[in-house]
């Protein structure tokens, strides 16, 4: 498994994590097993791997880091969002930011273009072009205004 399924896969389990009331790590304990993963893979093929050790941690640090810095996310993508409530953004985008935005903050190893790059085409798979457009505006605005560029 390549790190763009691993991040595509957190995601998955960030949009969860919004309409649970697990925790993060129950959502993973739960979530992030073999047999899980093999059940998915029937339905959604990219789930058909399952993920090696640092891809596993790499899905548990954005999931746990979401979980943890939700509140902290949401409240950057309020903030970019000029003229949009929270409310009515997509939850699909919403996870897909939270995710790349926890990437951003949190991991400086990861490029701050390929975090916001993989973003995009994540979303280009599950929204429509619009909504990507919004997304790459709302990170394309955090990341020029929050973060130094990491190359």
């Amino acid at each position: 498994m390549n790190r763009s399924t691993a991040r595509e896969i957190a995601v998955h389990f960030a949009f969860e994590l919004a309409f649970s009331d697990q925790s993060a790590q129950q959502l993973l304990d739960r979530e992030l097993r073999e047999e899980v993963f093999a059940r998915r893979a029937q339905d959604e093929p990219l789930y058909a791997e399952f993920p090696g050790g640092d891809q596993r941690e790499y899905i548990v640090r954005l999931v746990l880091g979401v979980g943890s810095r939700g509140a902290e996310l949401d409240g950057y993508i309020a903030k970019y969002a000029k003229g949009w409530k929270f409310s009515r953004i997509d939850r699909v985008a919403a996870a897909i930011m939270r995710v790349t935005m926890f990437e951003v903050l949190y991991m400086p190893d990861i490029p701050n273009r390929a975090a916001v790059n993989e973003a995009v085409e994540i979303a280009k798979r599950y929204v429509d072009g619009e909504v990507v457009k919004f997304i790459n505006g709302i990170l394309g605005s955090f990341v020029r205004s929050e973060v130094p560029e990491r190359e």
